[in-house]
């Protein structure tokens, strides 16, 4: 990424925010060589905390690309916050309107245009007991098979010490441990030019959910829990496709 390319915004945003995650937190990080150092790129990632995406873009945008996030609309209507947020090339995601579709227009033309986009596939913060990840959703999917971009998982572990979704405590504690890596791009060719029929999407989402899972097994150590699927009962369901 050419630096001198940043513009004022964003060169602000990293001096705001880059010197506050060099004190807060301690980093363990690898596979940056799978990073594309240019052109379209999709990067998919676990979501186990509200402060991993400050995580992941401290780690993208040393290994030399620009994280443009999908974020929720109501962040971009807060005052300060939204107007910066766009000057920042972030997509606002508009949930269950008519404009969902905005979302997925402006991502495949990001991508298209050689940008990066970063998505969280599950949507939200993981609501598995144990922040593993959950079952996505297909929107990722559909923006693999609109642009035949590399996906490129990343998986994370340790914000959740920052910030924990489960007791909404946080730490400011400075040099908390925090591991981030970067696999290959996942192999999605079975499905290149395929049409995005119900059945294709969810192959391809449940796809990258099974690499990220098993990523992050590697980085916490031990056998990963199947997929987990909450239930509108709140009770946990969990399934896996061999």
């Amino acid at each position: 990424m050419a630096r001198r390319r940043l513009g004022f915004w964003r060169r602000l945003a990293v001096a705001l925010v880059k010197p506050v995650l060099w004190v807060l937190t301690r980093r363990t990080w690898s596979g940056m060589e799978h990073v594309p150092a240019s052109g379209g790129v999709i990067f998919v990632a676990n979501h186990n905390s509200h402060a991993d995406p400050l995580v992941v873009a401290h780690y993208i945008y040393d290994a030399g690309r620009w994280p443009q996030f999908l974020a929720k609309s109501s962040l971009f209507k807060i005052p300060v916050l939204g107007p910066f947020l766009a000057a920042v090339r972030q997509i606002p995601v508009y949930r269950g309107t008519a404009d969902a579709a905005k979302a997925l227009d402006a991502a495949v033309a990001a991508v298209k245009d050689g940008e990066t986009v970063l998505i969280y596939p599950e949507g939200t913060t993981t609501r598995e007991p144990d922040l593993w990840p959950m079952r996505g959703k297909t929107g990722v999917a559909r923006l693999w098979l609109a642009t035949d971009a590399p996906v490129v998982p990343v998986v994370m572990w340790g914000a959740e010490r920052i910030f924990d979704p489960r007791t909404a405590k946080l730490s400011l504690r400075p040099r908390t441990p925090v591991t981030v890596v970067a696999g290959p791009p996942i192999d999605l060719s079975n499905w290149r030019a395929a049409e995005p029929t119900a059945t294709t999407l969810t192959e391809i989402t449940e796809t990258i959910m099974l690499r990220l899972r098993d990523m992050l097994g590697e980085i916490r150590g031990g056998t990963p829990p199947p997929l987990y699927t909450p239930t509108p009962t709140g009770r946990p369901r969990v399934e896996e496709r061999p």
